[in-house]
């Protein structure tokens, strides 16, 4: 699915040059669990950007279910975006005065789609992300912070998306919340097969995962399989 090619980002203010990655090469199957570590300013985040079309390399190839993805306009990248790629982000980033399923459908509403179609997809996201029916209809401002979190997963699903990338999503978790959160993730790769990139600089974030890409100074350091792998079965928990 997701192949780096020698991909290098070096961003310039005025005559100051920083490179954030340094001809970086990797690939992700279909069907993967991945852990991308490493510390603050390690180069992690722009990693992300760019396999989320968010941002493209200074140097190298992008590879995306076999597309080169590093030469496309904007236009391309924003439609890929919103078919391909499902996004969880620390802040949630969610409307506090909307209700559960129209912040799930809201990604739908800008891909055209019909409202009865929107309102069906919304709800079989937050089945699948395991969100209780009977807060669909609360505002998300009314929620708990776990909640939360499976709500902004659940729009990450509504799109039916091939890739789920998450950035921190843990990060303004307290530790049994985070563990909720984190076997949503492991259900949905288990359950339903998706791929899906995880960004920390956590190690007991990362030992959910299948494999763990540790990331330092711009550069892999490390790519192994996790034989310490964590699993979680909560179907059921809040």
């Amino acid at each position: 699915m997701i192949e780096f090619q020698n991909i290098a980002k070096t961003y310039k203010n005025g005559d100051v040059e920083t490179q954030a990655l340094k001809k970086i090469s990797f690939k992700i199957n279909d069907g993967e669990f991945v852990a991308i570590m490493g510390p603050s300013g390690s180069g992690k985040s722009t990693l992300m950007h760019i396999m989320g079309c968010l941002d493209t390399p200074t140097t190298g190839k992008y590879l995306l279910d076999g597309r080169d993805v590093s030469t496309l306009s904007d236009n391309e990248l924003a439609d890929i975006r919103m078919k391909k790629i499902g996004f969880v982000f620390q802040s949630f980033n969610l409307l506090p005065r909307a209700t559960v399923l129209r912040n799930v459908s809201l990604p739908l509403v800008y891909a055209g789609i019909k409202k009865k179609e929107r309102e069906k997809r919304a709800m079989e996201a937050l089945t699948a992300s395991a969100f209780p029916e009977k807060f669909w209809n609360h505002h998300s401002n009314q929620l708990s912070g776990g909640m939360t979190q499976r709500v902004a997963i659940a729009r990450a699903l509504s799109n039916n998306p091939t890739l789920i990338l998450a950035d921190e999503p843990t990060g303004n978790l307290d530790t049994k919340t985070g563990e909720t959160v984190l076997g949503t993730f492991q259900r949905l790769h288990s359950e339903q097969g998706r791929t899906i990139v995880l960004i920390t600089h956590e190690p007991y974030v990362a030992e959910h995962a299948q494999r763990v890409i540790h990331v330092k100074d711009g550069e892999i350091v490390s790519d192994s399989v996790n034989h310490r792998r964590r699993i979680i079965n909560n179907h059921h928990a809040l």
